[in-house]
């Protein structure tokens, strides 16, 4: 795979949508840092103390034009060597406090700083781990050309996804052959009518579907 950049084009859209999308994940992200800094901390702090290891958990994920970032979350599991890169529910690497941020989604509050970094958006299709995009098609391929978000349709759809893999003879196996193509559909799907309007819409919800669990 090109760990540069690929001769993939971005979807029709003028300049100015552009301008504002990114100026809207630009200051969207910087409030959201400034009113959750608190929770942050505090997060940090149980992560710390819940077992031996750094507070942040990095990983490489390809973003726009297939360039490879360091996503950001908060670490939910315990160091280990090995083990899929996917997780199923039951997983015995997750820690305490880790099951409770999994199961809110506030592990992936470090992730406004990606999109503060220009490597991620509020809203777009989901970023994988580069040898789960070795599978791509190449019409799958077209999801890089945008960047990817912290939310967006599939996150939405799949957010009870470790309980779909659980269970699971071979979860990654599960989860490339079963689970990933319908993810990519679905976010094909929403590169096709992609609007500012649509975006500000799966933003509301899910702040609904965080506040409804």
């Amino acid at each position: 795979m090109n760990a540069t950049t690929s001769k993939l084009n971005d979807p029709p859209q003028g300049a100015a949508t552009e301008m504002i999308r990114r100026t809207v994940d630009i200051l969207g992200s910087a409030l959201l840092l400034l009113i959750l800094a608190p929770i942050m901390l505090l997060l940090g702090l149980l992560v710390k103390l819940s077992s031996p290891g750094p507070v942040l958990f990095r990983q490489t994920r390809i973003g726009r034009h297939r360039v490879p970032f360091t996503l950001l979350k908060f670490r939910s599991m315990r160091p280990s060597q090995g083990g899929p890169e996917v997780t199923a529910g039951g997983d015995q690497r997750i820690t305490g406090i880790g099951r409770i941020m999994r199961k809110y989604k506030l592990d992936e509050l470090p992730q406004f700083l990606n999109v503060l970094r220009g490597e991620m958006a509020l809203v777009g299709p989901r970023p994988e781990v580069p040898r789960y995009v070795e599978h791509y098609s190449p019409v799958q391929l077209e999801v890089l050309s945008v960047r990817p978000g912290v939310t967006g349709l599939t996150q939405l759809e799949y957010r009870n996804e470790e309980a779909l893999l659980e269970g699971r003879d071979d979860v990654e196996d599960y989860y490339i052959n079963e689970i990933m193509p319908a993810k990519l559909a679905i976010d094909l799907k929403y590169l096709q009518s992609r609007t500012l309007g649509g975006d500000m819409l799966l933003l509301l919800r899910t702040v609904w579907a965080v506040v409804a669990r």
